[in-house]
């Protein structure tokens, strides 16, 4: 209540002076109390001043693109497919743990025994420690990197997404498969059914449109068009 009284006189010395008020995400109050607000699909907002977006905002267009691959050149001469593996950790809505992790494991080991090319491991800040370790131990042979943090280097990131052939995302970040879907790269979650709640709605609706798969053993590719929501929703703030 202390918090509800806060956020409305605040907006209402903003709107008293000019101002124009945005929200990103659900802010769990009266829509109404902003001039826009701006809220993926799967958190279920609704209102006449609510604009939605399938996943979350993000850099990630061919701009963000073609600067990271010239800034990770490097990674071209690395062998092909080149297989990006985006790596999160267990959350309250997604249980990835060690075993989701073998899983994963041993469906990206056939894939690499059976095609060959290269494996880029990227880590986030939820990503267990025995996970980096394992990931470092199983694929020590494979050509490639393995990021986790800092004493790695510098975070490759954007230079993977660039030059990626083929994305593999752990289930539990709406953000990183956000990204990796404004790529050209075809997208594969491993077992999304993992995903509870708001997170398994977003996957499910990008199952829907054929944006992501389902990891795999094959790994087969298929035709993939980038999901780029943020100038859309941009424009949409302007005109709004």
């Amino acid at each position: 209540y202390t918090y509800r009284l806060f956020v409305e006189r605040s907006l209402r010395l903003l709107h008293e002076r000019g101002s124009r008020t945005v929200q990103v995400l659900d802010p769990r109050l009266d829509p109404a109390l902003w001039d826009v607000v701006v809220a993926p699909e799967h958190d279920g907002l609704r209102g006449a001043n609510v604009i939605t977006l399938c996943g979350s905002l993000h850099p990630v267009d061919a701009a963000w693109l073609d600067a990271a691959r010239a800034q990770f050149a490097q990674f071209a001469a690395l062998p092909s497919p080149r297989t990006v593996v985006l790596l999160g950790g267990p959350t309250s809505a997604v249980r990835f743990d060690r075993s989701a992790f073998e899983v994963m494991t041993a469906k990206l080991e056939y894939g690499l025994a059976r095609e060959g090319g290269s494996l880029l491991v990227i880590g986030s800040r939820r990503t267990p420690a025995e996970l980096a370790t394992l990931s470092r131990q199983y694929w020590a042979d494979t050509p490639g990197l393995r990021w986790f943090d800092a004493s790695d280097g510098v975070n490759p990131y954007a230079g993977a997404l660039a030059h990626a052939d083929r994305i593999v995302v752990s289930p539990d970040s709406v953000n990183m498969v956000s990204e990796a879907c404004a790529t050209a790269a075809p997208v594969y979650v491993a077992e999304p059914g993992r995903a509870t709640g708001r997170v398994r709605a977003y996957l499910d609706e990008l199952l829907r449109r054929g944006r992501i798969r389902a990891q795999t053993s094959a790994l087969e590719a298929f035709q993939a068009e980038p999901l780029r929501e943020t100038a859309r929703v941009a424009a949409a703030v302007r005109e709004g």
